[in-house]
């Protein structure tokens, strides 16, 4: 018998969790894991999942944010240089974020603290990329959540 089939004929857990809500899918296995609830875990997408795990939704939120966010102050920033292009940008991130919390929605409680970690980053690369210094930028995000992710905000100065 291999491990999926003993995992299978003792399981107790959700097991449409890791289609649902991947996140929250992480949260719950490693709480098993802490509880030494062995026989409860999802050995097969522990498995197939192991790379992928809690942090790496967030990393992945982060990073889309920080894209994003950089994009939002070069518009701000740089009115006669903005583009198609860049507009692109902004707008793909938001799809791409938006699917994101729509596939682990229990991202959506730390969508404040990873603007705020996605920002510093997002102000180096936004001076990088306009050749303005990084003092011009604002040492917190200026944007409210809601902002952010509106496909019809677009700032100016």
């Amino acid at each position: 018998m291999t491990s999926a089939q003993v995992f299978s004929a003792h399981s107790k857990v959700d097991k449409d969790l890791y289609e649902r809500d991947f996140y929250a899918w992480t949260q719950e296995q490693s709480a098993l894991i802490n509880q030494g609830r062995w026989a409860d875990l999802d050995i097969p997408n522990l498995i197939e999942g192991i790379e992928s795990l809690g942090r790496q939704q967030r990393s992945k939120l982060r990073n889309r944010l920080s894209v994003l966010l950089a994009h939002l102050l070069k518009w701000e920033y740089q009115p006669a240089k903005r583009s198609r292009s860049w507009r692109n940008t902004i707008r793909i991130q938001r799809l791409e974020i938006t699917d994101l919390m729509t596939d682990s929605p229990s991202l959506k409680p730390y969508l404040q603290a990873a603007i705020s970690k996605a920002y510093a980053g997002a102000a180096i690369a936004a001076a990088e990329k306009t050749g303005l210094p990084e003092s011009t930028f604002s040492a917190e995000v200026n944007y409210t959540a809601q902002q952010i992710l509106d496909d019809s905000f677009f700032p100016d100065l």
